[in-house]
């Protein structure tokens, strides 16, 4: 296996119709030290023999069912041997520097676990689908700066945690925290593992010069479907025992009830109501499994840190 410096993790399910557009702006990039890697879900759609036939440079991996997008980039991780690892979805397409842009901000801070690109709206260049990710006290994931003018935010910051949408992650940091959790099948995976990794007090950075465009909900097919958010509640709940002490989530209940109380009322108003509370449901049965991070007194500025943050992200996402 030939060393290099980036490994691309692309995980593919039944996404042929993108696949050309990701592939061929990776082969146009100005830095070339990368692999790239396909990880395909049990596809039926012709993506892996198209893959191999028109990018024979792309290494494909097969997986024999649709074993979702945490075990995908998982596989993926795992036959790379990369110091970072980039983790791109199949409905994108970037910019000539891409790579380079997000490497060179991932390096640039020393203590970073992972850096997102500047995502862009495939059909509406004009606006922004994610600048970083954020979380906040109402039990609440949200996308800053979605719909907002591409120039909103310009300047490399910490974030909450990165979209793996288009994010690198430092591998030596990533072997520390864990990888992707599989319990989480798909949604809320990235939120999961940054989260872990700032309780070990790491950072996440958004990188605005790294730019993808982004068409968005390329495999499940649109923002709000029944599988997008029964997935969603349940997995907000597993994050939120697995990722805060009792004492945390005790703290945060007066917050956290009327947020989930508005999503309920948000997805009935969409007719799938009934979808978000059996996701909250399952929620609570996938959480009596022993997987809680452990509490660690040496990480208690860590907690208190992201306390904090949940409070002020509050107001982040109120104020738009």
């Amino acid at each position: 296996m030939q060393e290099v410096e980036v490994s691309v993790v692309i995980p593919n399910y039944n996404g042929m119709a993108y696949l050309d557009g990701v592939l061929s702006s990776l082969e146009c990039q100005t830095f070339r030290d990368f692999e790239v890697i396909l990880v395909d879900n049990g596809s039926a759609d012709g993506s892996t023999s198209f893959a191999a036939t028109g990018y024979p440079w792309v290494r494909v991996i097969e997986l024999p069912d649709n074993y979702g997008f945490s075990r995908a980039v998982n596989e993926g991780i795992r036959a790379s041997a990369a110091k970072y690892v980039l983790l791109l979805n199949n409905d994108t397409e970037v910019e000539k520097d891409f790579v380079n842009e997000m490497l060179s901000a991932i390096k640039r801070h020393s203590n970073a676990f992972s850096c997102a690109g500047k995502m862009v709206q495939f059909n509406d260049r004009d606006k922004l689908d994610d600048a970083g990710n954020y979380y906040c006290a109402l039990g609440w994931a949200f996308a800053r700066g979605k719909g907002k003018s591409i120039h909103t935010y310009d300047q490399e910051e910490q974030v909450f945690a990165t979209c793996a949408g288009a994010a690198i992650y430092r591998r030596e940091f990533l072997d520390k925290t864990g990888y992707f959790d599989e319990e989480h099948f798909a949604y809320l995976e990235d939120l999961d593992v940054c989260y872990r990794a700032r309780i070990m007090g790491y950072e996440n950075w958004y990188a605005p010069k790294a730019v993808v465009y982004h068409v968005g909900s390329g495999t499940s097919g649109s923002r709000y479907n029944q599988f997008k958010t029964r997935y969603s509640s349940r997995n907000n709940i597993y994050l939120i025992y697995k990722n805060m002490p009792i004492l945390q989530i005790i703290l945060n209940l007066p917050f956290m009830i009327p947020g989930f109380v508005v999503k309920i009322l948000f997805f009935t108003l969409k007719g799938m109501g009934r979808e978000y509370l059996a996701g909250i449901k399952n929620g609570f049965q996938i959480s009596k499994k022993d997987r809680k991070v452990r509490f660690s007194i040496k990480n208690l500025p860590n907690y208190l840190k992201i306390q904090l943050e949940l409070w002020v992200n509050i107001i982040r996402r109120f104020r738009g």
